[in-house]
């Protein structure tokens, strides 16, 4: 018997990675959400980032197994 992957944890650990990578990108928009004069522009950004980010956690999701995960791993984040 060869070495047997979790499909549901090593889905959890994928989207603990899009989630870190998500917040790292929201990091500098949380800044200057604050200032009244770039809030517009900083929601927009921030926006992209949400769209950007929910097609990846749908392709996680749908992932059948590990290589395909470590596709979208690799590709997207």
């Amino acid at each position: 018997m060869g070495i047997v992957i979790d499909i549901t944890k090593a889905k959890a650990i994928a989207h603990d990675m899009r989630r870190a990578a998500r917040a790292a990108e929201f990091a500098p928009l949380d800044i200057k959400a604050t200032i009244p004069s770039e809030a517009a522009a900083a929601e927009a950004a921030r926006a992209l980032i949400r769209a950007k980010y929910a097609g990846i956690q749908t392709d996680l999701d749908a992932a059948v197994d590990v290589v395909e995960l470590k596709s979208i791993v690799e590709a997207a984040l």
